[in-house]
């Protein structure tokens, strides 16, 4: 891309077709061409909302609107791709509207505050815009480059990494700007994150980029907020707006004024420092300083589920947004992700505005029952007062859209008891390690420590779970297909649970057989391994009850 390209019509995105041909393309593009987009080929994982958040999604809803009814987003759907009418709409906004303010270089740079200065004078490498780099307190374990060494970004890539700080940035102390008077000795202080550190991530996803971009549009009878502009166009919001320009350095605590200003929302004053270097111009440096602070994740985030609380204490919420958890597949959430009704008694969580919306599109039968639903989560987990990032969660998931509907649980049910089943087979299968390292005389691991069986076994699992979700997207209403694809699952379970188990038990030492007693809440109980071993199988059996026969079957041979 070069400097006078710009985002619009500069190849910078990178894409893969529903041919499989990866390229780069521009905004315009990108667009315009998304029904023959397979999906964006963007870096790593977390990058994916902040592109669609910051760019993709409110240039659509701004110049084509929001549709207003889920008829007119059925209507959109069966299009299958922008009509004529649609992409002229599009070609105006990028070009005599607002074209030039998506140059990376200009004196209106793209989401960036032009001449941006530290209080110090002093420029940061470029490192400070990527989490897995080396940059001040952020010192990833393994990154191969250390704050000294220098990070050539080509301007596309940099375009990329200035959307990934607005929603990603770490929190804590950041660099005062010349021209923002509530600096302090050269520096900020109580910065959060970026607006999706604050939650778990989740994006709905089609076969192509059109359809991806349509379900992750949110169907508003009222339309858009009067008054609501992304961060490009914030010259035109209401003069009643007493919020800070994000085209300056100074900045405010606040609430999103609506949809488009918070998708694009402005956490941070960044200026990218273009140079030029014997490969073409390249950003070394950058200046970033605090940016606006969101209040409060509003209820209309569309891309996080929620923890509903059933006596929130005084002056809080009754929901705050879910996070997801480390070392989790996506689909072990599922829990979370189906809950498709508010908790009726006590805590539960609550899915995503997009995924409820999904459920009821798929009700009203705008969408067919086979349709190739996917579900991308991500999230960054931070450390050290959430001053640097410790770990990256991702994750993407084939998910039946018959398992959203809300009045109907013959799916989702059944999705839902297989992965209880998994998970209690795991818990059981800790229970057995636990037991023979009793009878052997230690004692069981910490909850936080040592290598469980339970996460060898959810990993052996984990790529017929996959499947078994991906054949459920076209099952239809068979119920007896439905019934054979849980006993397969359950024989999964089982075999996967007798291999970890087997492992284990040989493994154990003579001493084992003999045991040991000790006293557990007053009693004693005796621990050894056969006793153990008699306990996982009955276990087994109660959680596997398809399968029961045919174990209790292979149990009479053996």
């Amino acid at each position: 891309m070069g400097d006078d390209d710009g985002l619009v019509r500069g190849a910078w995105l990178p894409v893969t077709g529903v041919d499989g041909e990866v390229r780069a393309v521009g905004l315009l593009e990108a667009l315009t061409g998304s029904h023959g987009l397979a999906r964006l080929d963007l870096p790593v994982p977390t990058m994916l909302p902040a592109v669609l958040r910051q760019l993709l999604l409110p240039i659509v809803f701004d110049a084509l609107g929001v549709p207003r009814s889920r008829g007119e987003w059925g209507k959109r759907f069966t299009q299958g791709g922008f009509s004529a009418e649609e992409k002229e709409k599009l070609l105006d906004y990028l070009g005599p509207r607002y074209g030039d303010r998506f140059e990376l270089f200009s004196s209106r740079p793209f989401a960036q505050v032009a001449g941006l200065t530290a209080l110090n004078g002093e420029t940061k490498p470029s490192t400070l815009l990527v989490p897995s780099v080396a940059s001040g307190n952020n010192v990833p374990l393994f990154s191969a480059l250390s704050e000294a060494d220098h990070l050539d970004l080509t301007p596309a890539q940099a375009a990329l990494w200035l959307m990934h700080a607005h929603c990603w940035d770490t929190a804590a102390i950041k660099t005062g700007a010349v021209g923002d008077g509530q600096a302090k000795n050269g520096k900020t202080t109580g910065n959060p994150t970026g607006p999706l550190g604050q939650f778990g991530v989740i994006v709905p996803t089609g076969g192509t980029l059109y359809e991806t971009l349509l379900l992750n549009t949110p169907v508003l009878p009222d339309g858009l907020a009067a008054g609501d502009r992304p961060q490009w166009a914030w010259d035109e919001r209401p003069a009643s707006c007493a919020a800070t320009s994000p085209a300056g350095p100074e900045w405010s605590v606040r609430p999103a004024g609506g949809l488009l200003d918070l998708l694009t929302f402005p956490s941070r004053r960044i200026r990218l420092i273009p140079a030029e270097t014997e490969q073409g111009l390249r950003v070394r440096q950058v200046v970033v300083c605090a940016g606006d602070r969101l209040a409060l994740t509003p209820g209309e985030e569309p891309h996080t589920a929620w923890m509903h609380l059933a006596k929130p204490k005084a002056g809080r919420s009754a929901r705050r947004p879910r996070r997801h958890a480390s070392g989790r597949a996506a689909w072990q959430g599922l829990g979370a992700l189906l809950a498709l009704a508010l908790p009726q008694d006590g805590d539960g969580p609550y899915t995503s505005v997009l995924l409820r919306q999904t459920g009821q599109l798929f009700a009203d039968r705008y969408l067919p029952a086979d349709f190739a639903l996917g579900v991308e989560t991500c999230g960054l987990e931070y450390g050290n007062q959430s001053a640097v990032v410790e770990n990256a969660i991702a994750d993407s998931l084939p998910l039946p859209v018959a398992s959203l509907l809300a009045a109907d649980e013959w799916l989702r049910q059944p999705i839902l008891d297989c992965v209880d089943q998994a998970d209690r087979v795991a818990r059981v299968l800790d229970g057995l390690h636990s037991d023979l390292r009793r009878a052997c005389g230690g004692e069981p691991l910490p909850r936080d420590k040592g290598e469980r069986p339970s996460a060898r076994f959810l990993h052996a699992v984990d790529g017929r779970m996959r499947r078994l979700l991906a054949g459920l997207r076209t099952i239809g209403d068979d119920y007896d297909t439905l019934e054979r694809a849980q006993q397969a699952w359950e024989v999964t379970l089982r075999q996967a649970a007798l291999r970890e188990a087997d492992g284990l038990l040989a493994a154990a030492p003579p001493r084992a057989v003999v045991g040991r007693t000790e006293k557990v809440n007053g009693k004693e109980i005796v621990f050894r391994s056969g006793k153990a071993a008699g306990v996982f199988h009955k276990r087994l059996g109660e959680i596997l009850t398809r399968t029961v026969d045919a174990a209790t079957g292979e149990g009479e041979a053996a």
